[in-house]
């Protein structure tokens, strides 16, 4: 599971984060939306480890990211909007290397890497160097990586950043099929869409802090909205800025 506790980040005068608090439970899938700038990718940063909240604590599986770092980093997998990879590597040399820093067997990288390549359609890269890969092929090698070990919690901005509609569906079924099976998913999009087919639970971010939390025909019914998503978030935002 995911836990932020009461969770603050600030950079100078701006508080990017402001007192977010949340429990994602194990299995389930979680969206975040919001405006540009509303937060999200620093509260998607702070959960991966990457920088320090100003106060209160995150937390992977029960292990805190900041103190126990090892331990929660073993359970967690981590994909940005544009993940950096080594360009001098091919896919398979760097699923390899992805797998040995989370101490895998050979045995096992060969397994669940042969399982992932053909759903994500790389069979015709995985010899090439990375550096000639388009961002699409690119996002889906990091993905593929990051679920190679099976992770307890995958967490995930911006995910269909650069992929055409048939791999957006890939990614789609197979992150949906692993949160079925167990795996926490924290998403982070401005695709509403993508939310609103995915997602058990939505929360909207604004101006740092989390004014919206929970199904579907929840926030709809916090919104006072009917009908798509666009007008709840759009609804809900509005009524965040205003109090």
């Amino acid at each position: 599971m995911i836990e932020l506790i009461h969770l603050v980040k600030k950079f100078g005068d701006l508080k990017a984060v402001d007192d977010v608090h949340l429990t994602v439970e194990p299995g389930e899938f979680f969206a975040v939306l919001g405006p540009n700038a509303a937060g999200k990718t620093t509260t998607i940063r702070i959960l991966a480890g990457l920088i320090k909240p100003t106060a209160g604590s995150a937390r992977i599986a029960g292990f805190d990211v900041q103190t126990e770092p090892l331990e929660a980093r073993k359970r967690l997998a981590y994909v940005p909007d544009f993940p950096f990879l080594y360009d001098k590597l091919t896919p398979w040399e760097f699923f390899r290397f992805s797998g040995q820093m989370f101490q895998m067997s050979e045995s096992a990288i060969q397994t669940s890497a042969r399982e992932l390549i053909p759903r994500f359609n790389l069979e015709a890269y995985i010899d090439k160097p990375i550096e000639g890969l388009s961002h699409g092929t690119r996002q889906r090698l990091a993905i593929v990586s990051a679920l190679m070990h099976n992770p307890e919690v995958f967490v995930i901005d911006e995910p269909m950043v650069g992929l055409d509609p048939q791999h957006a569906r890939v990614v789609k079924d197979v992150l949906k099929e692993r949160s079925k099976r167990g795996m926490t998913v924290f998403l982070s999009t401005h695709q509403l869409s993508v939310a609103e087919e995915m997602a058990d639970r939505i929360g909207i971010i604004h101006q740092g802090r989390l004014v919206a939390v929970g199904s579907r025909d929840e926030l709809r019914r916090q919104s006072g909205q009917d009908g798509a998503l666009e007008n709840t978030f759009l609804a809900l935002t509005a009524a965040a800025a205003s109090s």
